[in-house]
Parts: C-alpha cells; sequence; structure tokens
C-alpha cells in the first residue's frame, strides 16, 4: 500500500483535573525524524513514545507536540537556603557598621540573589496516565496514518498513469530499432551510390557489414530489455504492502541512466524525441516519490 508522508492527527483526553492533547504533523524527509516537544513532564515517557511512533511510520518528519492544561502533574515548593542568606545579612550589617549606615534592610534585598530563594517542581507519575497517553498517542497516529494513506492513493494513481505512458513509448522505441537498421542500410548505399557515381561494383555482403557495424554500435535493445524489468519492479512495487519510496527513487535513476544511453547511441530523430518526453514522464514520477514513505 503505498503512503504519503504528508498528514496531520490531534487526540485528546482528560485525566483527573488535567486535559492533554497530543497534537502530529508529518511531513517528507529521506528518513524517519521524530521531534517532540512536550513539557519535561513528560521525559520519562520519551523511549515509550518514539517507540510507539516508529510502531506507525517508515519515513517522514514527525513533529509531536504534547499540550497540558491544568494541574501540569507537579507540586511546586519554595526552598530557601538559609545559610546563604545568613551570610548576606552578616555582610549586610557589617557594611551598615563600617559606613555608619542607620536604614533597616529592605526585604527585596534580602531575595535579591537568586541562589537564596529558589523554587523546585516535585513531579508525580499518577497512575494510569501512561497508559492513557499512549492510547491517546495512537490515536493521533492512526488519523495521520489514514490521511497519508488517503493522499497515497492519488499518488499511486498518477504515478501508474505515467508509467503506462513510459511502457508505451518504450514499445515505440523498440519499435523504431528495425526501422533505424532499415534507415542506415539505405543511407549508406546512398552515400555510396554518390561517391562511386555507380563507376565501382562494391559487394553487397561489404554493405551489410558496414550495415551491421553501425547497428550494433546504435543497437538499443539491452536499455529496452532493462527498462522493461525496471517497470515491472516498479509495478511489483506499487502492489506491495512495504514502504517503497526509495526503493522507487533507485529504480527511476536507473531508467534515468538507460535512457540517456539510449539518446547518446542513436541519431535517429524520433528516437530522440521519445527519450526526451520519457525523461519528462520520469522526472514527474520522481518528483511523486518524493512524497511516498
Amino acid at each position: 500500500m503505498v503512503k504519503s508522508m504528508t498528514g496531520y492527527g490531534t487526540s485528546t483526553f482528560q485525566f483527573e483535573n488535567t486535559s492533554i492533547t497530543i497534537e502530529i504533523r508529518s511531513i517528507n524527509h529521506r528518513f524517519l525524524d521524530i521531534i517532540p516537544k512536550y513539557p519535561k513532564t513528560f521525559l520519562y515517557l520519551e523511549d515509550k513514545i518514539k517507540k510507539r511512533v516508529k510502531s506507525f511510520f517508515q519515513r517522514g518528519r514527525i513533529e509531536l507536540h504534547i499540550e497540558i492544561e491544568g494541574t501540569n502533574f507537579v507540586n511546586k515548593t519554595i526552598v530557601t537556603d538559609w545559610e546563604l542568606l545568613d551570610q548576606l545579612v552578616q555582610q549586610i550589617k557589617t557594611a551598615q557598621d563600617r559606613y555608619k549606615l542607620s536604614e533597616d534592610i529592605p526585604v527585596s534585598l534580602l531575595t535579591s540573589l537568586p541562589d537564596i530563594i529558589t523554587v523546585q517542581e516535585n513531579e508525580e507519575k499518577p497512575s494510569g496516565l501512561q497508559e492513557r497517553l499512549l492510547q491517546c498517542l495512537d490515536e493521533a497516529c492512526e488519523q495521520v496514518l489514514l490521511m497519508r494513506i488517503d493522499e497515497g492513493k492519488y499518488l499511486l494513481k498518477d504515478i501508474l498513469e505515467r508509467v503506462s505512458a513510459i511502457r508505451n513509448m518504450i514499445s515505440l522505441l523498440e519499435g523504431r530499432r528495425e526501422v533505424v537498421i532499415q534507415e542506415y542500410r539505405l543511407r549508406i548505399q546512398e552515400r555510396i551510390s554518390n561517391f562511386v557515381d555507380g563507376s565501382i561494383n562494391l559487394e553487397e555482403g561489404r554493405i551489410y557489414q558496414e550495415i551491421a557495424i553501425l547497428a550494433e554500435k546504435g543497437d538499443i535493445t539491452e536499455e529496452i530489455t532493462r527498462l522493461h524489468s525496471h517497470i515491472e519492479q516498479i509495478t511489483d512495487l506499487c502492489n506491495s504492502n512495504e514502504p517503497i519510496g526509495r526503493k522507487l527513487d533507485f529504480i527511476i535513476q536507473e531508467m534515468n541512466r538507460e535512457v540517456n544511453t539510449i539518446g547518446s547511441k542513436s541519431t535517429d530523430t524520433k528516437i530522440g524525441e521519445l527519450t526526451v518526453a520519457l525523461k519528462s514522464e520520469m522526472e514527474k514520477i520522481k518528483e511523486q516519490v518524493q512524497n511516498i514513505e
């Protein structure tokens, strides 16, 4: 089944006095790249979350957001470093005595040092939260997956239509091969006749030998055979259930090489036109392949 790499999914659940929302965005990427963005409250679940996401997707950039509204599962406590505060007060009193200062010590001064009073977060791991969170994650991933499957159907339809057009063009190349050999024969005979002006008898066997040499240099049979093989491979991949994006990309590159070789071997105008048309169709398939998982 062909899947694209673009999709979106979201799921929300209530846990105690807290609302938790999971949002996933998926875009094209050469490999699987998971970008988690969530409060540190859920850091202890990071490995489990990534493992669960990997069970749904093989390629794509997956941006995962988790938002919390409510108690945040965190108890905050104010902690005072009394020993450090004692030192600060003592230093202030020493300065007052030294410089004959009579003003009282302002409270704002006592809390001016960032290390004296700090806020510590004591994270809680409520029972049942992990199970609900992973279930919600599955729901969001399934939504993304459905979108990727739906878009994949359109990509597959477009690719198969272009593959059909390429198959027809390859058949035209194949049929053109015999015509090119015949044209070689007529061209050689015509040039020889013009050159010798009919005054020299040339062996017909020698003429056919020269035609065979030229035909062999311009023979595109092997390239056409490999192109047919690549077309069948693409068709088989499109009917498989595995991720096919990278394999399709490789096959299209190989097909481009074969078409380039055909273009360099032949001086025939119609073959040249067909190779240009083939490259155009393959380039369009390559663009679509970049969107496929």
